[in-house]
């Protein structure tokens, strides 16, 4: 017991004695002392105390060499503490201030990297992701040889799937909305917005590996379109739905939704008679 108790006393008083040292640092005037402090606490993990002394430093020293280390520093902290966005401001601000410095190419990457870090789950708002693409794109259009070049394509395939996620997800929600209307004030059903919905995927991605998926709800949205059909519609509908079912076999012919194609194929032959 009394060991545990000088451990935890011998904890205490370091602690203090660090943050005493952080006080001492942050109240100084010696700049040379803040900016080698700066460094050590970056370099041991100490983000904080790091990025405290950096901000008041990018200011001091901007326009020199140091200025340049203490700010791609400072956005290598933030990224390095977690606050993704914040460190995408910092590496941004970091090349308009320093086109031709040192870290400019890979602040320019970092910049996406940072984003990519911040974006969420496919099924969520892809705003991010979006940015993401963006800034991993504007990284080749600069750097069209950077050495990060092959990293930065991975990026964007990678970025580019969560994106025909959030699509899939959304087409299948429609798809499972079915005849609810509750959503479709504006006219329209779920189904013609499922169609939409996945069209529009395939177009935007062409070679994605979902091609499939969406070809899928496209052929069963046209033709539970067509059951629902008021009269006056219902033979151009299941003529539609019979030609995409048509277009399904070619493009998929050993698809395991195969024999729902024929199916399909079958009952709008049927109600076309």
């Amino acid at each position: 017991m009394k060991k545990v108790f000088l451990i935890t006393i011998s904890a205490a008083l370091f602690l203090s004695s660090c943050v005493s040292q952080f006080n001492q640092v942050y109240k100084t005037r010696d700049y040379e002392y803040k900016y080698e402090y700066a460094k050590e606490c970056f370099v041991r993990g100490k983000y904080s105390n790091a990025i405290t002394i950096l901000e008041e430093l990018v200011t001091i020293k901007k326009g020199s060499s140091q200025g340049q280390e203490c700010l791609y520093m400072l956005a290598l902290a933030e990224y390095r503490s977690g606050d993704f966005l914040t460190a995408a401001e910092y590496f941004k601000k970091y090349y308009s201030s320093y086109p031709k410095g040192a870290y400019a190419e890979r602040a320019v990457y970092n910049i996406g990297q940072s984003l990519y870090m911040a974006t969420p789950e496919p099924r969520l708002d892809q705003t991010e992701t979006v940015n993401a693409v963006n800034a991993f794109q504007n990284y080749m259009d600069i750097f069209p040889y950077g050495e990060l070049k092959e990293q930065a394509q991975e990026r964007l395939f990678e970025l580019q799937d969560k994106l025909v996620k959030k699509e899939l997800y959304s087409s299948k929600l429609y798809y499972n909305l079915g005849t609810y209307f509750g959503n479709c004030a504006n006219g329209g059903s779920n189904y013609e917005a499922c169609i939409i919905t996945a069209q529009n995927a395939i177009k935007d991605y062409p070679y994605t590996s979902f091609r499939e998926d969406f070809a899928v709800l496209i052929m069963k949205s046209k033709f539970c379109l067509a059951e629902q059909s008021v009269e006056e519609k219902r033979f151009e509908r299941y003529k539609d739905a019979e030609d995409e079912c048509y277009g399904f076999l070619n493009q998929y012919p050993d698809s395991k939704n195969r024999k729902l194609a024929e199916k399909y194929i079958a009952e709008c032959k049927k109600a076309t008679k």
